[in-house]
This record gives structure tokens, sequence and C-alpha cells, in this order.
């Protein structure tokens, strides 16, 4: 790449990037392969927007961005306004550590950095069970295929999945199986890092075609009830958001986000949300038309335990697996726990025998935790149902001597 750009210079007497941002971008496009024709749009792309603003055939209006002509010449064309979303901030040159190339902070141009990704995970190596894995491959297959379907029934062509449950069910592993059985790409937002509701509606414009949305632990990243909660519990809240605030997202930005006008935007994209506490978000943000599909990852089954013992042990059947069943069906305990007991180095006959001992001692280890439990909570009513009764003779002869 080098030696190209050292020939153009030498021999065209050009910038390089004057010769190569063009004819890459063109030959990028007709690639077949999706990931260089990503990796030409995201480093040649801005630079053709910011040499050439009024050749880029991709047009958005952003009608609220503010007006900013603090760099001469900023305003190529008339069409500036309506493409301003696409276009970097303009910058002001300054020495030391904010030094610019080309009158751009470093980096500014940058909304998305691309990471190429390479997760193993897949429907088939995912701990589930095998009916409810089917059904949601079934309903990633109709939404693939659905365009014409979409646009008859005046629908936007997205579709919102919410996944929820305990810490450690395979929320994350959802999410890339999902992704490698689609080929779509993946973004990954970060909700506390985005300034406000326009900078969240800047990073939805500049996401592809045939991707992944996502936000995890949603309940987590910010304050999302808007103005739902009662007074009581606005003010006990009040103090600590002053403090740890760093955003102003919210709730009506998030919406507008998943359905909003500017969710028309492109086409054929996908928005997971993940939580631990589905309870914890505002009913309309998880609404059908906003997540159509929830996905409750639970505890894990004989089912999902199956396929761990096939990814982890190589093992279809063992003598052990009754003992593991009966377990499973008394105890709680998630899939990644569960992968935990399994996990090994070599796989041996010997060494199998010894991760299945370990897990079937882990689960007896939780069936008398849950049994004292129990028992120790059958103490504690009994106790104050003791109570209780010695409390009503005392005080109906308190009454009858008065």
């Amino acid at each position: 790449m080098m030696t190209l750009r050292r020939w153009v210079a030498d021999n065209l007497g050009l910038p390089p990037w004057l010769i190569l941002a063009p004819v890459g971008t063109l030959a990028a496009a007709w690639l077949p392969h999706r990931g260089p024709k990503m990796y030409f749009d995201f480093l040649f792309r801005p630079l053709i927007r910011q040499m050439f603003p009024c050749m880029d055939p991709f047009v958005t209006i952003d009608i609220s961005g503010e007006r900013d002509y603090s760099m001469d010449g900023a305003k190529f064309c008339d069409a500036y306004e309506e493409v301003r979303a696409y276009i970097p901030e303009p910058g002001v040159r300054a020495g030391g550590d904010g030094a610019q190339r080309g009158g751009r902070r470093r980096g500014s141009n940058k909304v998305w950095s691309y990471i190429d990704f390479d997760h193993p995970t897949t429907f088939e190596s995912l701990a589930m069970h095998p009916e409810k894995k089917r059904k949601i491959m079934d309903d990633l297959d109709d939404f693939r295929s659905s365009k014409d379907y979409y646009r008859r029934i005046g629908k936007v062509w997205k579709r919102g999945y919410l996944l929820y449950g305990p810490p450690g069910t395979g929320k994350s592993s959802m999410i890339a199986a999902m992704a490698n059985y689609l080929n779509y790409d993946i973004y990954d937002i970060e909700l506390t890092t985005v300034p406000s509701n326009n900078d969240l509606r800047k990073l939805f414009i500049e996401t592809k075609g045939k991707s992944i949305i996502v936000i995890e632990d949603i309940d987590c990243s910010l304050d999302l009830t808007g103005q739902r909660n009662s007074a009581a519990t606005t003010m006990a809240v009040a103090g600590a958001k002053r403090k740890r605030r760093t955003s102003r997202m919210t709730l009506s930005g998030l919406l507008n986000f998943t359905d909003g006008i500017w969710s028309a935007h492109g086409g054929e994209r996908i928005i997971v949300f993940t939580t631990n506490f589905v309870d914890k978000l505002d009913p309309a943000l998880i609404r059908c038309g906003r997540m159509d599909m929830h996905i409750e990852m639970s505890y894990c089954s004989f089912e999902a335990y199956m396929t761990l013992a096939k990814n982890y042990l190589d093992l279809d059947t063992h003598p052990l697996f009754g003992t593991v069943e009966k377990l499973l069906q008394m105890v709680e305990i998630t899939p990644a726990n569960v992968a935990e007991c399994l996990m090994m180095s070599n796989c041996t006959e010997r060494r199998a025998d010894l991760c299945l001992g370990r897990l079937i001692d882990e689960l007896k280890k939780r069936v008398q935790e849950k049994e004292m439990d129990m028992k120790r909570a059958k103490e504690e009513h009994a106790a104050s149902a003791a109570a209780g009764g010695d409390a009503k003779p005392n005080g109906g002869e308190d009454t009858g001597k008065s």
C-alpha cells in the first residue's frame, strides 16, 4: 500500500489519496465479500464526503442540527445542510496534543470503529432447548425473506428482540449466534457514552443494512423511566442522578430510536435489547412493534445440558447423565456455571468422568443449600405463627378483665 501511494505521488504529482480514495471506493462496490466492502466504506467514504460532499448519492436530511460555518469553505453547496449528519464537525487548528491533520481532529470522522467479528457461537452450539432455538431461527428466516411483505403492509423492515434472564444464561451468545446465522454485522451501543438523543440518531444513521444493533443491560445503562415514576421515587433518586449523570439521553429519544421516523432509514435491521430485570423496563419500550419477540434466557435444562456435554466433552450419552437430569429438575443453575464444571483441556474418558463428577457435586451442594433455606423459612414461619398465637389469648384476657 505504501509503495502504491509513493508511486502515485512521484509519477502523477498529486496527493495519493486524491487518486486512491475514489478508485478504492468504486472497486469496493463491486467486491462480493462484505468484509472488504465494509473496510473500504469505513476507510474511504468519510474522506470522499469531506472532499466531494455533492458526489455522495446517499443523502440524509438532518433538520435538527445547529448551523456551524466556522470553517471557511465548509458550505460547498446547497446540499450541505442536507448531508450535514454525514459530515464530521469542522475543527479548529491547534498545537500540541490537539494537533490535527487537514484541519480536522484525528478520529473525529469515525462514528463507528470497525472490528473483525469472529465469534464462534452458532445455534448448533448454543445451550438452549432445541424447540426454542428452532422457533427463533424460523422467525429470523421469516424476517430475512420478507422485504416485499413489510413494504406491502406499510411497515419498516426491522425487528426487535428482547433477551431477558439472569446473568450467565447466554444472552450475549444468543446475539453472536443470530449474527452468524444471518451473516449480519453487529453495532454495539453503550448508552452511557451517548451525549444526547441527537447523537443517538446520528449513530443510527451511520449504520448499514443487514445489521444487528445491540444495547446490552439496558436496565443498567440509564434511567429510562422518563416522568413515569412516582414523586417519592423521583425525589429519592434525584441526588444520585445529579452526581452520576453524564448523558442527556431520555426515554423519548430511545423510543424514537427504535420505531420513530428515523428508524425507516435503510432497512433489514434487527434491534436487540438485553436485560437481567425485565420488570424494571418501561412498558412502552418493550411493547410489540418495538420489541416484537421476547426471549426468556432461562436456567439450564437437561436439553441445554446435553448441548454443553456435546460441546465440552464430545459425549452423546453417559451413565451419569441420569443423575444429572434428576438434579437439574431440583435446582436452578445457569449454563455458564454448568460449562465451568465441564471445562477441561484434554478430552479423555477419565477426564469426562471427573468433569461430570464435579458437576454432580455442585448440583448436590445447591440441593442441600435449597433444602436448608426451605427448612429455615419453615422455622421462621412457625415461630412467627406461634408468637401471633400467644399474643391473641393474652390480648383477649386483658380485654375481659377490663
